[in-house]
């Protein structure tokens, strides 16, 4: 089935287009996850994607030794499981083909190297107008799209948060964020300041000390950490199990308990706990624990130490907020990422200020006049996958009805929309 009703080559040149269907901008998991409800629905569509592949958070900013945090069947997109010789952690190589073999299962195809400048809602007509920028070699076109449905699958880690610190421009070594790191090869022998505790900065901290580097690692906040395994078993798996039976606050208790037997206390390495449990705050917060893959030892054997927060940063050197100077070589944020929706959607009404919707999951993936979010769940790929599904059915009953019922309004409406521009 097409996607639309333009040819590559009227993508090129019109600067206008109407799209029978949704816009859906964002070719990562959750976007083509959007893609491939549609398509079984029989509904066209376009996927937007600014960089150049599918994926491309995974493909683009992730380390080389990252494999996924929880066990494969959780994090597996609709109508499509991981082929069944696959580890049950994939590498994230390993998750990049599935996710190219997804695309190509369901035949989607994003229009890559277009980048959405801004997204409003057009109450005249009753339409989305989408404007991008499309680079094709060294040419670059603006192009306006107009639809009845957006779907935004842009996710909670478009963009890298990269705190300012007191000095930095003056350290003289090199400064990186985790989003480009890739291994700990070049820094061998290396003092390299990691800047932040969560599972990031725990695998890069490993990561360095296989590479015979020497991480020190800046903790500024509590964190919980939990075993990824108990006895065998996914702890997360595990967590979703009691979760049927138990109520959420002794859950937490459960897993502290399980983790204080099996990692024994982390506090006096420097690793507080929040006071919230760790599912707790995960879905109050967003904040997630850290499921160790063997850092801790690493920690225990004082090969990466741990250090309070950065006072300020000065050439070769950073002083923590305890008074200790540190002679380093090399700064690695592992500080996270955010959403970049307020920078080009038009609307406060449905997303927050932060660029994560204001209703809470499982409700956050319908906003009104057809606007609709995938991937900010804060749970994974796993809720993505559910928020799809939804967005998908919800999307393909209004165009069925409105295809069947208002088609020749629908047209009129188009040609009107087309003069104007």
């Amino acid at each position: 089935m097409p996607q639309s009703f333009i040819t590559n080559d009227e993508f090129l040149s019109n600067r206008c287009i109407w799209v029978n269907g949704p816009v859906i901008v964002g070719a990562g998991p959750s976007g083509l996850a959007v893609a491939a409800g549609l398509k079984n629905q029989g509904v066209p569509f376009i996927i937007l994607e600014r960089a150049n592949c599918i994926a491309s958070l995974w493909q683009n900013r992730t380390y080389d030794r990252l494999k996924l945090h929880l066990p494969k069947q959780f994090c597996q997109l609709p109508n499509f499981p991981f082929p069944e010789d696959f580890p049950e952690y994939p590498t994230k190589y390993q998750f990049i083909t599935y996710l190219e073999s997804y695309a190509k299962q369901f035949d989607i195809n994003p229009r890559f190297n277009e980048t959405v400048q801004s997204a409003k809602y057009d109450e005249t007509f009753g339409f989305w107008r989408i404007k991008t920028i499309s680079s094709s070699d060294s040419s670059f076109c603006e192009v306006e799209y107009i639809c009845r449905w957006l779907v935004v699958a842009t996710g909670e880690n478009a963009e890298k948060i990269e705190p300012e610190f007191e000095g930095l421009q003056h350290f003289e070594g090199n400064v990186m964020h985790a989003g480009d790191y890739k291994s700990g090869a070049s820094c061998r022998g290396k003092r390299v300041l990691v800047v932040g505790c969560g599972n990031s900065g725990m695998e890069v901290s490993l990561d360095l000390c296989n590479h015979n580097a020497k991480p020190s690692m800046v903790v500024r906040s509590s964190v919980h950490v939990l075993p990824r395994e108990v006895l065998g078993k996914s702890t997360f798996q595990l967590a979703v199990l009691m979760m049927k039976y138990f109520p959420l606050w002794l859950v937490d208790k459960i897993l502290l308990i399980l983790a204080r037997l099996i990692l024994g206390n982390v506090e006096k390495y420097g690793l507080k706990r929040p006071p919230t449990g760790p599912i707790e705050i995960k879905n109050t917060e967003g904040k997630t624990p850290v499921l160790d893959i063997g850092a801790l030892q690493k920690i225990r054997s004082g090969d990466i130490k741990v250090v309070p927060g950065i006072k300020k940063f000065s050439p070769g050197k950073v002083e923590l907020v305890n008074g200790q100077v540190l002679e380093i070589d090399s700064v690695v944020l592992a500080t996270g990422y955010r959403s970049n929706v307020p920078s080009w959607l038009k609307e406060n009404e449905f997303f927050s200020e932060n660029g994560i919707p204001k209703n809470p999951f499982p409700n956050g993936w319908k906003g009104k006049a057809g606007l609709y979010a995938v991937g900010f769940t804060k749970r994974g790929l796993s809720g993505a996958s559910l928020d799809a599904m939804s967005v998908a059915l919800d999307i393909a009953k209004s165009w069925k009805e409105e295809t069947k019922q208002k088609k020749k309004s629908i047209a009129s409406r188009h040609r009107r929309c087309i003069s104007h521009f």
